[in-house]
C-alpha cells in the first residue's frame, strides 16, 4: 500500500506541478522552519535520508532554483539549505492539489472510525520505532 500510494502521489505531483514527491518533501520541511532555512544535516535527519542522497537531490533542486545553499559562517564544515522564492511558489502551487489527492485516495475511502484506528495504529508504530532507536 505504501509503495503504491507513494508512486501515485509522485505521479500526481509531477503532472500537476512538475515537482517530485522528494522535491515536495524537501520543500515541506523547509516551509516548516522559521525563515525557510535549515542546516543540511538537520534536513537529512528530518527526512531520514542518507547525506549523499540529500546532497544529490539538493543539487538538482538548486539547478531548478527551488533551493539555495549558504555556507555556515560559524562552522566551515556545515551549510544551510534555504527555500527560494521559486521554491516557495512551487510548494504553494502544489500543496492544495496534493492535499486533495491524499484526501481522495486515503481519507475519502475511510469512515471516521477507520481514520481514528489508522491514527492509533500509526502512533503505536511510531512509538515502537522511537523506542527501538534508543
Amino acid at each position: 500500500m505504501q509503495a503504491q500510494l507513494t508512486a501515485r502521489l509522485n505521479r500526481q505531483l509531477q503532472a500537476d506541478s512538475e515537482l517530485s514527491y522528494s522535491d515536495f518533501a524537501v520543500l515541506v520541511a523547509l516551509t516548516d522552519v522559521p525563515g525557510g532555512r535549515v542546516r543540511i544535516f538537520e534536513l537529512a535527519r528530518e527526512l531520514q535520508w542518507e547525506k549523499s542522497r540529500l546532497s544529490h537531490h539538493l543539487a538538482r533542486m538548486q539547478k531548478r532554483g527551488l533551493v539555495a545553499r549558504e555556507e555556515c559562517r560559524s562552522d566551515a564544515r556545515g551549510a544551510f539549505v534555504v527555500l527560494t522564492s521559486a521554491g516557495s511558489e512551487a510548494i504553494e502551487g502544489a500543496a492544495p492539489e496534493h492535499v486533495e489527492t491524499v484526501r481522495r485516495l486515503v481519507f475519502d475511502a475511510l469512515t471516521p472510525a477507520q481514520v481514528e484506528a489508522l491514527a492509533a495504529i500509526s502512533d503505536r508504530v511510531l512509538e515502537r520505532l522511537a523506542a527501538d532507536e534508543r
